[in-house]
């Protein structure tokens, strides 16, 4: 089943906390598409963006980094919805796959 842990801005000024939303969807033609779809009708701008085919490639992994505002709780809960999309969960920005690839291209 699906989950998601809650979430909170900073504090610190109105600038929100950023978020890493982690996908497990079904691979196939059209995913990505519907996902990126669903964040560009909701104006929700995504800051960095990485997918990889999970095990035997019947499954992708997203790792989306976006801005932890109000309406996350929302667009989780829209991307939940789509067919191909098995969970989502949130992690902390400082997430190992954007902190490692960060590291790569700053010495590239």
């Amino acid at each position: 089943m699906q989950k998601t842990e809650t979430h909170k801005t900073s504090g610190t000024g109105d600038k929100p906390e950023q978020k890493v939303l982690e996908l497990t969807v079904n691979n196939h033609p059209g995913v990505m598409s519907h996902v990126c779809g669903l964040f560009s009708r909701r104006a929700f701008n995504m800051g960095g963006i990485l997918c990889m085919p999970v095990d035997d490639g019947h499954e992708s992994r997203i790792w989306i980094r976006v801005d932890g505002n109000g309406q996350l709780d929302q667009l989780v809960k829209q991307l939940q919805k789509l067919e191909d999309v098995q969970d989502v969960s949130y992690h902390e920005t400082e997430h190992e796959v954007f902190v490692r690839l960060e590291e790569y291209f700053e010495t590239n």
